[in-house]
């Protein structure tokens, strides 16, 4: 795994605050939302998983460089 710098961190942080709403467009996990399935941040960790509570009731966090994730304006 590789580490976020804490740039990168900061960066990720300011994107997605707190209560910022996403959709989900990509997930490499088996046990992954549909692809469309919209959430809300929960946070960003300190190795750049993005922690969203996902409208359909799952939990599970977008991996950085690997899963990708839209904000919605």
């Amino acid at each position: 795994m590789i580490f976020p710098t804490q740039e990168e961190l900061k960066r990720l942080r300011e994107m997605y605050p707190k209560g910022t709403r996403v959709v989900l467009l990509e997930m490499d996990d088996p046990q992954a939302p549909p692809v469309g399935t919209k959430g809300t941040v929960r946070y960003v960790d300190d190795a750049a998983g993005i922690g969203v509570n996902w409208d359909n009731g799952s939990s599970l966090s977008a991996i950085y460089g690997v899963d990708r994730i839209k904000k919605l304006e």
